[in-house]
C-alpha cells in the first residue's frame, strides 16, 4: 500500500536541537537540586514533553516545582534554540524532494509552535514548513496528550485528510515510535549515529541512517 502522508519528528530528524534544547534543561534541573549533565538529560528526557517532565522532576526533587517553572524553562528554550539550532545533514534536501514530487507531508513534535517557530525560521525552513506543523502543546491545550500518546499523528493525519493506516512516520525516539505506532501508522526509526536497537523494539518497521531512505518507501 503506497501511503499518503509522511509525518516528520522535528528535534533529531530535521533539526539538530537535541544538544542544545538538553543543556538548557541541564543547567535548569541543577539549579533545583537534580545534578545532571546534558548527556544525562537526553537519556532521561529524550523527546519528552515539558509537561511530562514535570511531575518525574518533582518526584526525583522531593518537591513541586514553582507554577512559573515551565513557561520560565519554555522561554530559555526558545532563545536557546533560535539561535544555536542548525540543521541535520540532508533535511532541507528532503524537504525539497518531498515537496517537488508532491507527496504531502506534516510535521508532529513535542516541541511547542514557538520553539518549532524560532528552529525552522534559523534554519531556513520556515517557509517550507508553514502551515504543516503540529506541536504537543496544540493538541494538550485541546484536551489531548504528548507523545507517547498517539495524538499530535493523529492531529497531523486528520489536516491532511488521510487515514492513519495511509501514513508513514520518521522518528529518532522510543517515545515518538510508541506514539506513531499507537496511532496505527507506519513507523521508521532514524538512528544517523547507530543506536537503533530501541526505536525497533519499540516498534519501528526498520532504522534508517540517512534520510533519504524514507523516500525507499515510494519507490
Amino acid at each position: 500500500m503506497t501511503p499518503e502522508l509522511i509525518i516528520f519528528d522535528c528535534d533529531g530528524v530535521l533539526i539538530d536541537s537535541e544538544g542544545v534544547a538538553n543543556t538548557v534543561i541541564a543547567e535548569d534541573l541543577t539549579s533545583l537540586g537534580w545534578p545532571m549533565d546534558a548527556t544525562e538529560s537526553m537519556r532521561h528526557f529524550m523527546g519528552m514533553s515539558l509537561t511530562d517532565m514535570e511531575p518525574i522532576i518533582e518526584a526525583k526533587i522531593a518537591r513541586q516545582l514553582p507554577t512559573e517553572w515551565r513557561p520560565e524553562l519554555a522561554q530559555k528554550l526558545v532563545i536557546a534554540l533560535g539561535t544555536q539550532s542548525k540543521l541535520i545533514p540532508g533535511a532541507a534536501d528532503l524537504l525539497r524532494q518531498v515537496t517537488a514530487r508532491g507527496i504531502n507531508w506534516r510535521v508532529a513534535s513535542n516541541s511547542s509552535d514557538e520553539e518549532m517557530e524560532v528552529k525552522f525560521a534559523r534554519t531556513g525552513l520556515a517557509a517550507l514548513t508553514q502551515g504543516r506543523t503540529h506541536s504537543a502543546a496544540s493538541v494538550i491545550a485541546r484536551g489531548g496528550r504528548a507523545k507517547p500518546a498517539p495524538d499530535v499523528f493523529l492531529a497531523a493525519a486528520a489536516s491532511a485528510a488521510v487515514p492513519p493506516k495511509r501514513c508513514i512516520v520518521l522518528e529518532d525516539s522510543p517515545l515518538g515510535v510508541t506514539g506513531a505506532v499507537a496511532a496505527g501508522m507506519t513507523c521508521y526509526g532514524f538512528a544517523p549515529h547507530g543506536g537503533g536497537e530501541t526505536l525497533l523494539a519499540a516498534g519501528a518497521k526498520s532504522v534508517f541512517t540517512r534520510l533519504d531512505e524514507i523516500l525507499g518507501v515510494f519507490a
